[in-house]
């Protein structure tokens, strides 16, 4: 059945079980992904889910409820279902069924080009990662990673205050990683990326990326514990912004759960660095037009020159706070309820590039790794202390590779020590935390834990 007759189908039944306001929200998913392994596909996944959930208002409480069919017996189960849900639910919060924005933006999510892209060519370009991060080097023992994938998303929302919108996003992204081995030493380097136009995407450049990290990682060492200035490379600045990125919404502030509730309108990192949720980035894979409650997005800058100025909102947030929504309602899928995550976060670029960072650390630490997010970082606390692995410096020049050390400090004393933010921003593989991206972090100095003594 259409969505939008469905629509009027449940919002017409609704009025008749007694639902006051109703909203529906319709995701349908397609995705694609490819695993080659020793010339065979090793793993083959495709699928194709959707349906409808059903957020309602029933005797002052709000209900929930969905569905992956769009039928007649679909119609009458929701309105049911949130019926029930309503009769159980024990929250205070208020819940605004949002009318509308008085316009929206035109913000590029959906590539038509990539969608005739045929499942044999991302099974061949899984073969190339294969077979270039092979020959590349006689040290390379397997590629134990080469991937290939699509996603493509359909979103609809409407509700009985007079919304009403969808949007159209997809992507396709591939992932290598080989493994090195020589007189007994095993190292990996791998490179990822996500692709809107195929007939750009270069498979055998980023095996052959991979390889040469895995190489330059070989006969790496330890360095003495010590406190040492440190430059944390694109990506492993990403993923240690990835996992703090929690402590910029407003849900958690106003829960206790993040220790910035009082730091509006105060300087907490350096004036260096600008934070900054984007959702209007050309070709980015957390762009969108509206949010999961319908509300039209905005480029919010969360740090402006190391000054706090907003958190990330939805309406629910937003009215507890006295503001207004940044646009940063999440919902991951129509079986979800609605929370908050960035779209496309990221520190912004400096203009110094990743070479120029080398010259003014002068001696130090590049960090290209860190392990352990999970157990290793307190996201209320912002302390962690994780693995990680990279090159020694001498004189702003790679002097070697370094492994079996550990760094240890606190997120918001880290966004304080930033001396210089590079040019090189890259965004990961879009997650529940949004797009993440960061450049390079020229670092003041952080703990790191290796061998003792010098």
């Amino acid at each position: 059945m259409d969505i939008r007759k469905f629509k009027e189908l449940v919002f017409a039944a609704g009025r008749s079980a007694g639902l006051e306001e109703m909203e529906i929200y319709a995701a349908r998913t397609k995705e694609l992904e490819v695993r080659v392994y020793k010339s065979e596909v090793d793993n083959y996944n495709l699928s194709d889910e959707g349906g409808v959930g059903l957020r309602a208002r029933y005797a002052g409480k709000i209900g929930y409820a969905y569905t992956e069919a769009l039928d007649d017996q679909s119609v009458e189960y929701l309105v049911n279902a949130v019926k029930a849900n309503a009769q159980v639910i024990d929250s205070e919060d208020e819940i605004e069924f949002f009318a509308g924005s008085l316009s929206y933006p035109e913000v590029e999510t959906y590539y038509p080009e990539l969608d005739q892209v045929p499942a044999e060519e991302y099974i061949n370009a899984a073969l190339e990662f294969e077979r270039t991060a092979q020959s590349a080097d006689s040290r390379v023992d397997s590629v134990n990673w080469a991937l290939t994938g699509y996603f493509s998303s359909d979103v609809f929302i409407a509700n009985t205050e007079g919304l009403e919108q969808s949007f159209r996003q997809n992507l396709a992204y591939g992932f290598v990683s080989a493994v090195i081995r020589e007189n007994g030493q095993v190292k990996t380097g791998s490179k990822s990326k996500s692709i809107y136009d195929w007939a750009q995407f270069d498979p055998a450049a980023m095996a052959r990326e991979a390889v040469e990290e895995g190489l330059s990682l070989l006969n790496a060492e330890t360095v003495p514990s010590g406190n040492y200035r440190i430059i944390l490379r694109r990506d492993a600045a990403r993923s240690i912004l990835a996992t703090f990125s929690g402590v910029f919404s407003a849900e958690a502030v106003q829960k206790g759960l993040s220790l910035l509730g009082d730091k509006l309108g105060t300087q907490i990192a350096a004036e260096t660095v600008s934070l900054v949720d984007n959702p209007f980035v050309p070709h980015a894979g957390g762009s969108r037009p509206f949010d999961g409650e319908g509300v039209a997005v905005q480029k919010t800058d969360v740090i402006a020159k190391g000054q706090l100025n907003s958190f990330l909102h939805n309406l629910k947030t937003a009215k507890k706070q006295g503001v207004q929504s940044t646009g940063n309602a999440s919902r991951p899928s129509f079986k979800s309820t609605v929370g908050i995550a960035p779209t496309n976060f990221y520190i912004e670029p400096g203009e110094d590039s990743y070479n120029a960072l080398l010259t003014q650390l002068g001696d130090g630490l590049v960090i290209i790794d860190v392990q352990g997010l999970h157990s290793g970082a307190n996201p209320v606390s912002g302390d962690f202390s994780l693995g990680a692995y990279g090159y020694r410096v001498e004189n702003g020049k790679v002097v070697g590779a370094v492994d079996q050390i550990t760094i240890s400090g606190n997120f918001f004393t880290l966004l304080r020590d930033v001396e210089k933010v590079g040019s090189d921003l890259e965004f990961g593989l879009p997650g529940g935390a949004g797009n993440v991206g960061s450049p390079s972090l020229l670092i003041r100095g952080l703990s790191v834990a290796g061998r003792r003594g010098k």
